[in-house]
């Protein structure tokens, strides 16, 4: 579980960042143990936000809160990247938002990490012979009444994208270095159904980050560096 969301964070921390130990933390602290509240329907998995802990737990009485996997994928370039899409405005769930490729777990996946895949094929023509799968990361709560999984990979670079403009505008890479330091995490608040939540924010030229995105990105860094 991540930790509860301060109002601050610190803009001074700044992380020792290089591919190979990047890879090398990922290998030796992740795992493919599938945890048991992506499926059970009494655990509701917790965002580090209490706001948002809140709305899940009132979204949960009143509708099933849905398994979902997504795939972070790390580029294995000179300077490492994340792989990230935006997806389509005409879209009914978070229609124009930063996301990873990814969606909801289906009967035909054998797995999250074989729906994370799946989904990235579908989206934006990843292909699996490019990807090495490293582990999963913690599980993930939205108030939007999803439960999500999140895989850690490395993908070799030379890949082409074949973009499924029907789910996604655009797919674009960020550098991990600019995503793993914390001085870059923004902590931001709204009102959500009469309660104040907070979320990070992570700005990076002319897209906006945030959210649950942004959130999984937080546990990320969490978990690789400050664990």
């Amino acid at each position: 579980m991540n930790k509860p969301i301060a109002k601050s964070d610190s803009k001074n921390e700044q992380v020792a960042f290089r591919a190979p130990d990047f890879f090398a933390r990922s290998r030796a602290k992740l795992s493919f143990d599938v945890p048991a509240g992506l499926f059970d329907p009494n655990i509701i998995p917790a965002s580090g936000d209490p706001g948002t802990d809140k709305m899940l737990e009132i979204v949960a009485r009143e509708q099933p809160v849905r398994p979902a996997a997504v795939l972070i994928a790390v580029v294995d370039h000179p300077e490492p990247t994340i792989l990230l899409t935006q997806r389509s405005a005409h879209l009914n769930d978070h229609a124009g938002q930063i996301a990873f490729p990814g969606g909801k777990i289906d009967a035909i996946d054998s797995s999250p990490l074989d729906a994370a895949l799946r989904e990235a094929e579908e989206e934006v023509g990843l292909s699996r012979d490019f990807v090495e799968p490293i582990g999963y990361l913690d599980l993930y709560g939205t108030a939007f009444g999803f439960r999500i999984l999140p895989t850690v990979a490395r993908v070799r670079p030379g890949f082409q994208l074949t973009i499924n403009h029907s789910e996604v505008d655009d797919a674009f890479e960020v550098p991990l270095s600019f995503l793993m330091n914390p001085a870059n995490h923004q902590v931001h608040s709204k009102e959500f159904r009469g309660m104040e939540r907070f979320y990070y924010a992570m700005p990076f030229a002319e897209r906006y980050i945030w959210g649950a995105t942004a959130g999984m990105l937080r546990v990320l860094y969490e978990r690789i560096y400050s664990s």
